[in-house]
């Protein structure tokens, strides 16, 4: 999504040419692409697909759109599978229109891991709940720190269920560094993610991730305890930024790299 200007093949000869190892791809274009052409073409460059995106969206009321919801992320985990992915992150949903039901959105979710973690667990896809910044809580996502995923995600096996790290989200919570020892001590850091916190907030706040060093997060704190926790898999850098996806997207990517280097090393 970092540089989603690329076309998938693009988005693969830079990688390759950088040697960026693996990258997490999100769901609509990989279907735009063909989830098929797009796995052969991972596969066939030695790319690792560390992450798939999203799932999630688990909090609606009305029984036939939570049964949508369940279709589509069974399909998700499919999609992961066939990508070759472990992983597949979740941004869990909104307060469904009209309500201000935190709890019982939180208890739906909860209900549609247990349903959804033993056919992940069957196709050899783990679900990581990605708690996002309270300014989301309306209409994205109720999971708001990392505290509430570890208390949905410890219902479920840590094979089945666990947590997506990602700093743009949780890097104001001072409980947070507590909470990263708390999920690695369980086995549930299933992925961790970079972004910036930059400000003025753009309108709509969805794009507003900083590039690397741009704004206010120490990025090797943040890797520090994740390390500390026992986590040692990929490490994503995932930023929405119009400004960022204006320019070329080579040029992009080469600048993450490099930015990537300076502020976690």
């Amino acid at each position: 999504m970092t540089v989603k200007q690329l076309s998938m093949p693009e988005l693969v000869d830079a990688c390759g040419e950088l040697g960026i190892p693996g990258v997490g791809l999100w769901r609509d274009p990989v279907r735009s692409y063909g989830l098929e052409r797009t796995a052969k073409l991972v596969r066939e460059a030695g790319l690792t697909v560390t992450t798939l995106c999203r799932g999630g969206f688990f909090t609606a009321i009305d029984p036939a759109e939570r049964a949508q919801a369940l279709d589509d992320n069974r399909l998700a985990i499919d999609e992961a599978a066939t990508l070759g992915t472990d992983t597949l992150v979740l941004v869990s949903g909104g307060l469904p229109a009209g309500s201000k039901d935190l709890h019982g959105a939180r208890e739906r979710i909860a209900d549609a891991l247990a349903e959804l973690g033993p056919y992940a667990e069957e196709r050899g896809v783990r679900l990581a709940i990605e708690p996002l910044h309270p300014m989301y809580a309306a209409d994205r996502c109720v999971v708001s720190t990392l505290t509430q995923a570890l208390d949905l995600a410890e219902r479920f096996p840590a094979h089945q269920v666990g947590v997506t790290v990602d700093t743009y989200h949780i890097w104001w919570d001072d409980q947070a560094p507590a909470q990263i020892a708390r999920a690695g001590a369980g086995g549930r850091i299933h992925t961790f993610q970079l972004a910036d916190w930059t400000t003025p907030l753009p309108e709509g706040v969805l794009n507003g991730r900083g590039q690397l060093g741009d704004g206010s997060i120490d990025m090797r704190e943040w890797k520090a305890y994740v390390e500390a926790a026992g986590y040692t898999g990929p490490i994503e850098v995932e930023l929405f930024n119009d400004a960022l996806w204006a320019r070329d997207g080579r040029e992009v990517l080469t600048e993450t790299a490099t930015r990537f280097t300076q502020h976690t090393t």
